[in-house]
């Protein structure tokens, strides 16, 4: 069945370029009317221009489509609060967000100024908090929404020199556990999206070979599934380069150690056990842990009598 977006309104933050060009003219040609965010400024978040955005609704408009540039600081919520106004008043909803601005300023823990990390922070974390917390109840009252955040492998595994965008990247998959849960009872649904695309902020990073294979549309087909009616809810899909996988979190069994053999030597005793994946689970909301060691500590107190 053919994914599209008719009567549908997105909102796609950083779309002058890159990844985010690439979401907002897919949305639109399969029938979305786009919001497309741009601040214009570089990949350190240097500087701002309308240019970039109003280029991206120039392509959607020669291709027959509909848009409207906006250069929120996804980072100010007073800006972003009046995005998502002008897209209520032009077209009466917002149907999906798409979290996608970002910034880099990679350097070692050591050499990173805490400007530096918080700033990053700022965009990644707060831009999509502010993003998400702007059509939230819009979406409530609708009854329907799509929320993707943009996660990354660095976030999930680490790389060197990003400190600060991967505790911020693995901070909006978090994000996206809480917001799934309180979104979904009024058909929202939020995932996240963790690409691989030969951008400007790969650049020096890769070899042009390898940018070449890790094409912008490899990872929008990704997308795409993540944001349409058929969407799951609370999924991380990873797209780069023409492969798709899905990355979960997932617990393992564990022990139960009675309070006289609770001390950090036995812990230590035990962590093969401790780390044996037979039996792992994939947890659905926190309490779901304290359950489980709950009534672990009950079957060994009730096998006691």
């Amino acid at each position: 069945m053919t994914i599209r977006y008719d009567g549908q309104v997105a909102i796609v933050t950083g779309s002058g370029n890159g990844l985010g060009r690439s979401h907002a003219l897919a949305l639109a040609a399969r029938g979305a009317k786009v919001v497309v965010n741009d601040l214009g400024g570089n990949v350190n978040g240097v500087g701002g221009s309308s240019d970039a955005a109003m280029e991206t609704v120039a392509m959607i408009e020669a291709a027959g489509g509909e848009a409207i540039a906006n250069g929120a600081n996804v980072a100010k919520m007073d800006e972003v609060e009046a995005m998502v106004t002008q897209a209520v008043e032009k077209w009466g909803r917002v149907d999906i967000l798409v979290n996608n601005a970002g910034i880099l300023r990679d350097k070692s823990f050591a050499k990173m100024g805490m400007d530096d990390f918080q700033l990053v922070v700022d965009v990644h974390l707060m831009g999509s908090a502010n993003c998400s917390k702007a059509v939230w109840e819009l979406m409530r009252e609708q009854g329907y929404g799509r929320i993707v955040m943009t996660t990354s492998s660095s976030g999930m595994y680490g790389n060197f020199g990003q400190a600060n965008y991967g505790a911020a990247k693995m901070a909006v998959v978090g994000f996206m556990n809480t917001l799934c849960i309180e979104g979904e009872k009024y058909n929202i649904k939020v995932n996240c999206l963790s690409p691989t695309a030969g951008t400007r902020m790969l650049e020096g990073l890769v070899t042009d070979e390898q940018s070449d294979i890790m094409t912008v549309e490899a990872v929008t087909a990704g997308l795409l599934t993540i944001c349409d009616e058929a969407a799951p809810n609370r999924s991380i899909l990873c797209a780069g380069a023409g492969g798709y996988a899905r990355t979960h979190i997932y617990e393992t069994d564990g022990i139960y150690l009675p309070p006289e053999r609770q001390t950090p030597e036995n812990v230590r005793a035990q962590i093969e056990a401790i780390e044996n994946p037979e039996g792992q689970q994939m947890l659905v909301g926190g309490f779901q842990q304290t359950n489980k060691f709950v009534a672990k500590a009950a079957a060994y107190l009730t096998d006691k009598k």
